[in-house]
């Protein structure tokens, strides 16, 4: 079944709930992972990756921690699930493995099929912005 990852479904989470303040307002790992009960340390590190995009802003010192770096309505679901799992997430293996990967590639009777839905989810994810997950 395609499944997107906790490290994109965390970032998802800590990117909604940014774009539900301010513009600006500053959240920490710590306070989103207690919101929301995820693990603090993978929060944290999808948080990095997210700042080193640009996505979010990272603050360091007291006051310091994550504020949205854009537009909710101009970041894509698909690039914030590209800049954490680097690679789009597939719905059959044979799609990230290739032809020789699979026994049967050649005579396969799903392939095609499977390959619009993968088609068509990474239109919607191309589409759906985070100010639309709100």
């Amino acid at each position: 079944m395609f499944q997107l990852s906790k490290k994109v479904e965390y970032g998802l989470i800590a990117l909604r709930h940014m774009a539900m303040h301010p513009m600006g307002q500053v959240f920490t790992a710590k306070e989103l992972a207690r919101e929301y009960d995820v693990p603090y340390e993978l929060l944290a590190k999808v948080l990095q990756k997210l700042a080193r995009a640009g996505i979010v802003h990272s603050t360091q010192g007291v006051r310091g921690g994550y504020a949205l770096g854009s537009d909710p309505r101009a970041m894509t679901v698909a690039t914030v699930i590209q800049i954490i799992e680097e690679e789009k997430p597939m719905i059959a293996e044979c799609y990230v493995e290739g032809p020789d990967s699979c026994s049967i590639f050649d005579s396969c009777t799903i392939r095609k099929p499977l390959g619009k839905v993968q088609r068509d989810l990474n239109i919607l994810f191309d589409k759906m912005t985070i100010h639309q997950i709100i």
